[in-house]
């Protein structure tokens, strides 16, 4: 069985244990995610295009990491005008490992890999209110700016005084 989704702005054709590389997708490491938007779904010798028995279907996968392409320069240059450009790009990127194809309108188990900050975000409500207020007023108090100097006087104001 496999699938044809959209996510992106491409298409995937996709199956059970199939690694995709597509636009960055929100989310930490081991994070499941689900694509609503199959356009085709193959069963053996069994083709599904109708829109309203794909809107059934869900594809799940789990995020793998998080990555950045290949850098891609543009450069640019005019000659005999002393004109050049070079800027360069990196596509933020989501390895996404395919776990299941689910049809029948049945929804995924969505889970959450946040293991390794849950911990963290306990000690933070567990700290104690007067370390976090003591904490925040030196992180409140604006900064005051420096005083202003006096106008530096004219050297005619000093000769008309003498």
């Amino acid at each position: 069985m496999f699938a044809v989704i959209k996510t992106g702005g491409k298409q995937f054709r996709v199956a059970a244990n199939d690694k995709i590389t597509a636009a960055k997708i929100e989310g930490n490491a081991g994070d499941t995610v689900a694509f609503d938007s199959v356009l085709m779904l193959t069963e053996g010798e069994k083709t599904t295009l109708d829109a309203k028995a794909l809107s059934e279907i869900t594809v799940v996968g789990e995020i793998v990491e998080q990555a950045r392409g290949e850098k891609v320069i543009a450069f640019k240059k005019r000659r005999r005008q002393n004109s050049k450009r070079k800027r360069g790009f990196r596509a933020e990127l989501t390895v996404i490992r395919i776990t299941d194809i689910l049809t029948g309108g049945k929804k995924p188990e969505m889970k959450k890999a946040d293991a390794a900050a849950a911990p963290v975000a306990a000690k933070a409500k567990a700290a104690p209110k007067a370390a976090k207020a003591e904490a925040g007023e030196e992180a409140e108090k604006p900064k005051k700016a420096a005083a202003k100097k006096a106008p530096a006087k004219k050297a005619k104001d000093e000769a008309s005084k003498a």
